[in-house]
Order: structure tokens, then C-alpha cells, then sequence
């Protein structure tokens, strides 16, 4: 999943949610020099990334993708993944979407000093671009996918990823609604103090 769906499933804990941002972009010796809460949220952004790559509907889906964009298949689910939750957003929410990244970004703000320089960087951008809300519409899919293009090795496996996620959303949104529960039961499983 993407940026919006970790962020939803980090809930309201600040060390959470800065940890499940850092958890893509950080190496395990970056990680053991942040503080130990942080850590946490680093530890359950690469456990719900594994619980997503073994679910069947997330398999199916990939599937799905694989012909047309061969091994990026995953990173453009992910996406689609974000696009979905902003559509669907108050099935799983009841707080604005639009609040939500709010907080987010403000969250992030605040701990923008732990992350690395081109983190740094980047965010004011992202948080300028309103990644979070973007990720519900088609301007923000290409917006996304462009910017996914660009820093590709193999470009040409993000051709037309938008048309193909269009051609069969019904199906993509289907395997999510099943999905999605999952990941959130297995994430307050592992919040449960022990």
C-alpha cells in the first residue's frame, strides 16, 4: 500500500505514523538511530507491507497488472490501492479526508528534523501537493504514476497504468473491500499491548 493507506493504519499515535512514513526510505542502520517509538511505527509499516504482499486478493490483483507493467505490477496496486481508500474513505473513516492529511502533514511538520535531508525536502512538496487528497482522483493517479516514470528504470511498464486500472476497477475496488479488513485486523492484533 501507499502513503494514504499506512497513514490510516498508523491511527492517531505520532511515533506511529512518522514511523510507518520513514519505513520505505530508510536502511536498518537509519533506523536503529531513531527513537525507540519511532522505531515501532518503522517495524509496522514493514509488517503490513508483508501481510499485504502474501494476501490472496492483493495477489489477484497484481496478477491482473502483471502482463501489462511486468514487475512494477505491485508498486502501481499500491497506488491504486491509496486511490481507492480516498474514494471510499468514509466507509473505513469518519473524520474528512481532507482533516485527515491535514493532520498528517501537520504530524509530519513537527518531526521533519529525524528525517533525512532529501526527506526533508521532499515533503514540503508532497504536503504543497496534497499527495494524500490527490490519490482520489485521476489527475493525481498520473500526477503519481509520471512522477513513478521518471525515476524508473523501465519506464514504459507505466504506460497507460491509469487505463488499466480504470479497465477493471470494479474488480481492483471489489478485492480491496475484502482486503482492507484484513489488514486492519492483523494491525490492531499487533498494537495490542502485550
Amino acid at each position: 500500500m501507499n502513503f494514504l493507506a499506512h497513514f490510516y493504519l498508523s491511527g492517531d499515535a505520532e511515533p506511529l505514523i512518522v514511523g510507518n512514513f520513514l519505513g520505505d526510505f530508510l536502511s536498518n542502520r537509519e533506523v536503529v538511530a531513531l527513537p525507540a517509538d519511532i522505531q515501532e511505527g518503522v517495524r509496522l509499516h514493514r509488517q503490513i507491507d508483508t501481510f499485504t504482499d502474501q494476501h490472496p486478493m492483493v495477489h489477484q490483483s497484481t496478477a491482473r497488472l502483471r502482463e501489462v507493467h511486468g514487475k512494477y505490477a505491485p508498486v502501481i496496486l499500491d497506488v491504486l490501492h491509496d486511490f481507492v481508500l480516498a474514494n471510499n474513505w468514509g466507509r473505513y473513516s469518519n473524520v474528512e479526508l481532507s482533516a485527515f492529511a491535514s493532520g498528517v502533514y501537520e504530524v509530519l511538520r513537527r518531526h521533519l528534523p529525524l528525517m533525512p535531508g532529501y526527506l526533508q525536502e521532499r515533503l514540503p512538496r508532497m504536503i504543497a501537493d496534497d499527495w494524500l487528497v490527490r490519490y482520489g482522483t485521476e489527475e493525481g493517479l498520473r500526477f503519481t504514476f509520471n512522477r513513478m516514470k521518471m525515476r524508473s528504470s523501465r519506464p514504459h511498464f507505466f504506460e497507460n497504468a491509469v487505463e488499466s486500472l480504470t479497465k477493471d476497477y470494479i474488480d481492483y475496488e471489489e478485492a480491496f473491500h475484502v482486503f482492507f479488513p484484513d489488514v486492519i485486523t492483523t494491525v490492531n492484533r499487533l498494537l495490542l499491548p502485550t
